[in-house]
């Protein structure tokens, strides 16, 4: 009975130094063994999701587009998580992934994949306006038209028969007004020269 128990726990304890011995190795790690690379490319970018490698180990992983580094050698640890942005360009484009698990070469990868060219957005071209001017009707052209013949003049208007010349200015008292005026200047004529009379005749009288 004794004996029995003492062989289980020798037995339970190599077990158990076994089987950490494996964990601590990696052997049983599945998770960190798995080693997965995933990664896709579209038309402009490259996504990159390594998941489930050694910590322990020194990992790389690298990115080429057309044969140009687009990600240099980058090292990480369990896992890396990136998104690249591809360059332009007009036709198919080569691009290249490079991993390198430090832990065991198996696990390394050197996969090429191709990026096809982006659909274009561009806006439809608006039309070409069109390089004759456009169409105008003329304006009409008014034209005097002068009559051949001379302008009727006015008739001078002729004095009424019935009424008979026009005035002048003069009026039926006109006559009598200068008569009055004669008559003023003869009486003034006679008392100036009976004035001089009357003055002769007394200087004769003084002699």
């Amino acid at each position: 009975m004794t004996r029995a128990s003492r062989g289980g726990r020798r037995s339970g304890v190599v077990a158990a130094a076994v089987l950490t011995a494996l964990l601590g190795s990696g052997v049983l790690a599945a998770p960190a063994s798995a080693h997965v690379p995933g990664w896709s490319v579209t038309c402009d970018k490259v996504s990159i999701d390594l998941t489930y490698y050694n910590a322990r180990a020194t990992n790389t992983v690298a990115v080429k587009a057309d044969g140009r580094d687009l990600l240099p050698t980058t090292a990480f640890g369990d896992a890396y998580h990136n998104s690249l942005r591809l360059p332009a360009h007009t036709g198919p484009l080569q691009v290249e992934l490079i991993v390198r698990a430090g832990d065991d070469q198996r696990y390394s990868v050197d996969q090429t994949k191709t990026a096809p060219v982006c659909a274009s957005t561009s806006p439809s071209p608006s039309p070409t306006p069109s390089s004759a001017p456009p169409s105008s009707s003329p304006l009409p052209t008014v034209t005097a038209t002068l009559s051949s013949s001379p302008s009727a003049v006015a008739p001078v208007p002729s004095p009424s028969k019935s009424g008979g010349l026009a005035e002048t200015g003069g009026s039926s008292a006109t006559p009598v007004v200068a008569g009055a005026a004669a008559a003023v200047l003869a009486a003034g004529g006679a008392l100036l020269v009976l004035g001089r009379r009357r003055r002769a005749h007394g200087s004769h009288a003084a002699r």
